[in-house]
């Protein structure tokens, strides 16, 4: 039995009706995106309601999380291009039934020509569009090797029976929703500029809301997915058609590039925080270091009260902490040797917060990364299948729609993750974050990133699953959720659709929704000394949670088109 608790209707078409009606007057489906949903066995949460809807098609198939996983993974490359993807990469923490945890390191990795100075002129100075816009600012694309890593080792379906509802979805078209209407709209002549042939992402007269978006040579792409696994993308057709595309817009990416990649399996981050254990990512994500580090240098934030003045100092205080450790020892361990077991012990970060003052804020110019003596676009999907196994996956193609580089042919967008490096120690990137040498660029080096995907549990059962997009503030996001339902008592979709904010060390302020906090909390904030930066959302969390009578209740995040599904 399902119990709907509120809906968001949508009058949109789409190739594969969910739950939909035929309008008389034109083509036209009952696009219903459900926000919240209480299920008595499996729940999907995905940022598009398509990909929810063919997750639990797999479920109810008998595919278990994975499979699924799978699924939404490939349906996203096709319905949310701003972020869904084959062209990029990202991270999955798996948690089975029999509580057996393991992650996959699916990110994108420097191709074998990058070096450290490729984004400088010759006089140093950083050029910041080389590693943002166009074929050299793409890594080798990780998420179709990823996905097959995932399917060999935990799936139970076909893996072409995983891929063809994505095949389905770009051949016959969707109807866009106004999200996506905007959001194409928007980058048009930077797709045009980017990619050596017109994508079918352009529209020349404007989307509109309700038009079909028909993806002919992506679905042709993903048919060779579905029938030769890895090989369809890494080799043969459409390994020439990447190959054509970057020597054409003078990308590096080679053959060898494109065979030689490969997935890791990497031990998860674990650790215990009051009565949870939390199970996340390790490098080369920076997200699941800093979120230990929150939650630890936090504290007891109860007796603050949510969004009191107080608590909010206290997590900044903590948050520039934690991003200043972050621009020096977080990089790719393949690499560099990440002192994990230091930025993640008590003692190390009771130091860190020696000198934290209730009544005045810390100088982000004089507050340095920890002495250790050891040497925003993105998607997350939520998944848990009948028998309890569970995935969080968050994936990404860095920047909204990427690079912009469409591979001619191809029909998939190229990733712009060279711009997670560090393209000069001390300069920014594109989500302002400062790096060091530990992530300067290397051939063959995964970028340091952000991605949170997180499963947490209680009592040896899972309890909640989630994630998020948002570039550097998906660590303060994923932890902002967790700590509104473990500390302040919020039900979860209280905690996902709550006001949220950020801070990352440097630029030094307090970014935040509009009515995030009252008044009264933002003039003492700025008493304090904080300076405060309103913006527009901050992440879309995609979140499951055990409730007390055993059933699960999914959320998808209010800022978006993200919908629950379950059964």
């Amino acid at each position: 039995m399902i119990r709907i608790i509120r809906h968001l209707v949508l009058f949109l078409a789409f190739a594969l009706p969910f739950n939909g009606t035929a309008q008389t007057d034109s083509v036209r489906t009952l696009y219903k995106i459900t926000k919240e949903i209480t299920a008595d066995s499996a729940v999907v949460v995905t940022a598009h309601p398509l990909a929810t809807k063919v997750g639990l098609d797999i479920l109810r198939k008998g595919g278990n999380a994975v499979d699924a996983a799978v699924a939404v993974h490939f349906a996203l490359a096709v319905v949310y291009p701003q972020a869904g993807n084959i062209g990029g990469g990202g991270f999955m923490i798996y948690r089975d039934k029999l509580g057996n945890a393991s992650c996959l390191d699916f990110r994108e990795k420097a191709p074998s020509a990058a070096f450290e100075k490729m984004y400088q002129d010759s006089m140093g100075r950083v050029l910041s569009k080389k590693s943002t816009y166009g074929a050299l600012a793409a890594g080798v694309p990780g998420a179709v090797d990823g996905m097959w890593e995932a399917h060999k080792k935990y799936g139970k379906l076909k893996w072409g029976e995983l891929v063809m509802p994505s095949v389905e979805l770009a051949e016959k078209g969707f109807q866009i929703t106004p999200n996506e209407a905007e959001g194409l709209n928007e980058q048009r002549i930077f797709f045009v500029k980017n990619s050596s042939l017109t994508p079918a992402f352009v529209n020349m007269e404007g989307w509109k809301p309700g038009d079909w978006l028909i993806q002919k040579d992506l679905a042709e792409t993903l048919r060779r997915v579905a029938g030769e696994g890895r090989d369809g993308f890494y080799s043969g057709a459409t390994a020439k058609l990447i190959l054509r595309e970057m020597e054409k817009k003078k990308g590096i990416i080679s053959e060898e590039d494109l065979k030689n990649y490969k997935s890791v399996w990497r031990k998860p981050l674990e650790f215990d925080w009051k009565d949870l254990h939390v199970i996340t990512m390790p490098p080369p994500s920076s997200g699941g270091i800093i979120l230990r580090q929150l939650l630890a240098m936090a504290g007891d934030l109860k007796k603050y009260g949510f969004h009191s003045a107080e608590a909010v100092h206290l997590v900044v205080e903590a948050e520039r902490r934690a991003y200043a450790d972050r621009s020096v020892h977080m990089a790719d361990p393949d690499f560099y040797k990440v002192p994990v077991q230091m930025l993640t012990n008590p003692e190390y970060l009771k130091t860190r917060m020696a000198d934290f003052n209730p009544d005045t804020v810390s100088s982000s110019a004089n507050l340095t990364a920890g002495a250790i003596k050891e040497s925003e676009e993105t998607t997350h999907f939520s998944i848990v299948d009948a028998e309890g196994n569970a995935v969080s996956i968050t994936t990404t193609l860095n920047d909204s729609y990427g690079s912009r580089t469409v591979v001619g042919g191809a029909g998939f967008i190229l990733n712009n993750e060279m711009d997670d490096f560090s393209a000069k120690p001390g300069v920014a990137n594109m989500y302002g974050a400062i790096g060091g040498k530990a992530n300067a660029i290397e051939a063959n080096k995964r970028p340091l990133s952000s991605m949170t995907p997180t499963i947490v549990t209680r009592t040896n059962k899972t309890w909640m699953v989630l994630g998020t997009p948002g570039g550097t503030t998906i660590p303060t996001s994923v932890f902002q959720v967790l700590v509104n339902v473990a500390e302040f008592g919020q039900t979860l979709p209280e905690a996902v659709q709550a006001k949220r904010f950020h801070h990352q060390w440097k630029p030094d302020h307090i970014s935040y929704e509009t009515d995030c906090f009252s008044q009264e909390v933002e003039a003492t904030l700025t008493r304090k000394g904080h300076l405060m930066n309103p913006r527009e959302s901050i992440g879309r969390v995609e979140a499951i949670i055990r409730l007390a009578n055993g059933k699960w209740q999914g959320v998808a995040d209010e800022r978006g088109d993200d919908c629950a599904g379950g059964y």
